[in-house]
């Protein structure tokens, strides 16, 4: 008999005994259908979890440094971290000097202001106030028009560039190049509209405006700390640059070597590295529950199949009696006890594909379904088969044939 031909022979027995007990089938296959369901849902979720958070992230240059009193991820004490002194303009125009390694270097001073334009007002409008290399340390190219000048930022020129939401509410859709706007009740020239940049972890990024840090400093009477960024256009050479700003803001603070930094150096790396160990344990126990449940499938095969092994004991006999070898009688049950797995994660598959779409539409998230996510729901479920029909399988093989036959 050609291999074909036994596995075709392998199938039909497969398909005979499951037909003939239905109901066992369809209960049998239970613990097999929430197991791969909840892994191909999970696995979705990952995914796509991930692309979210990546593209997030990614607003944040991977090659920029951010100088701030706090870092983004806060493990230390608050307390002692708010006692911190503040980053100033000064501490600016002392590593602007210093540092070497940064292609392009931006202060930041950063507010929530009204925005007015004729009768229309703007509340809570992100307001930075940065210099002309703003535009390369946090990639804030203008879709039209320009950004504003280092020489307008010397001379504190009332110049903004704006951000797409800020157009559209002030606006609605006109040219808005050469208008005046509002900002804290001073008139400032628009130059530049930015391009559309979406939001980042729900923080509409469009709603901003940017102006010279020179002007933000003649219409705000608070004085408040900044932040410094720093990009090289090497990322080869970030640890070198970090490492320089940190010298720099030590020799500038005047800290004796066994003291700690009273700053933080901050980088996109940190808050993908903080994302990783907030989920990587609740990612484990999902999956423990979900092993758990394949695991309770797993046992529910091998229980079935067990006392299907009891009920064919005679033709286990017959078959034997006619020539069948231990392979073939290992191969038959082995093949019913994966016919049942698999069928219970194609079902588990096709149900997990929809709930996860479901779920993630429901938080506004597109579903990452992959061929990868789809093979590993089917490969759990043919291992739980294999693993599961192995013991019945071997069982069945080693019966006598004569002491098959008497069996009643």
């Amino acid at each position: 008999m050609s291999v074909a031909s036994q596995w075709w022979e392998y199938f039909r027995f497969s398909y005979d005994a499951l037909t003939a007990n239905k109901i066992r089938f369809l209960l049998t296959t239970l613990g097999i259908f929430l197991g791969v369901t909840a892994i191909i849902v999970i696995f979705t979720a990952i995914q796509s979890i991930n692309s979210y958070v990546k593209s997030e992230f990614s607003n944040i240059g991977s090659s920029s440094l951010y100088l701030s009193k706090f870092p983004w991820v806060i493990t230390d004490n608050y307390w002692e971290l708010r006692n911190r002194p503040e980053v100033t303009l000064d501490d600016y125009d002392l590593l602007k000097e210093k540092v070497e390694t940064a292609s392009w270097i931006s202060p930041q001073i950063e507010a929530m202001r009204t925005i007015e334009y004729r009768n229309k007002n703007l509340e809570d409008v992100f307001t930075v106030g940065s210099n002309e290399q703003y535009v390369f340390t946090d990639n804030a190219e203008p879709e039209f028009g320009r950004f504003f000048t280092e020489m307008e930022v010397y001379r504190a020129r009332p110049v903004c560039v704006i951000g797409q939401n800020v157009r559209e509410e002030l606006f609605k859709g006109r040219d808005p190049l050469g208008k005046r706007i509002k900002i804290n009740g001073h008139p400032h020239r628009i130059v530049g509209v930015l391009k559309k940049m979406g939001s980042f972890f729900g923080f509409n990024l469009d709603n901003q405006v940017i102006i010279p840090y020179t002007t933000f400093q003649g219409i705000s009477s608070h004085h408040r700390g900044i932040s410094i960024a720093f990009r090289t256009d090497d990322p080869l050479l970030l640890d070198n640059l970090r490492d320089e700003i940190r010298g720099e803001m030590r020799k500038i603070r005047k800290l004796p070597p066994a003291e700690n930094d009273n700053f933080a150096i901050n980088q996109q790396t940190m808050l993908t590295d903080f994302y990783n160990k907030l989920t990587g344990t609740s990612y484990l126990v999902v999956f423990i529950i979900a092993a758990i449940s394949l695991i309770v499938g797993g046992i529910g095969i091998m229980n079935i199949m067990l006392v299907s092994v009891t009920e064919r004991t005679k033709e286990i006999g017959i078959r034997k009696a006619i020539g069948a070898t231990r392979r073939n009688i290992i191969m038959q049950f082995l093949s019913e006890s994966v016919a049942i797995s698999s069928l219970g994660g194609i079902i588990g598959i096709v149900a997990g594909v929809l709930i996860a779409q479901l779920l993630l539409h429901k938080i506004k998230l597109d579903a990452s379904v992959t061929l990868t996510t789809i093979l590993i729901g089917y490969g759990f479920s043919a291992f739980v088969g294999i693993i599961s029909g192995l013991y019945p399988a071997v069982r069945a093989s080693k019966l006598h044939p004569i002491d098959a036959l008497r069996y009643e």
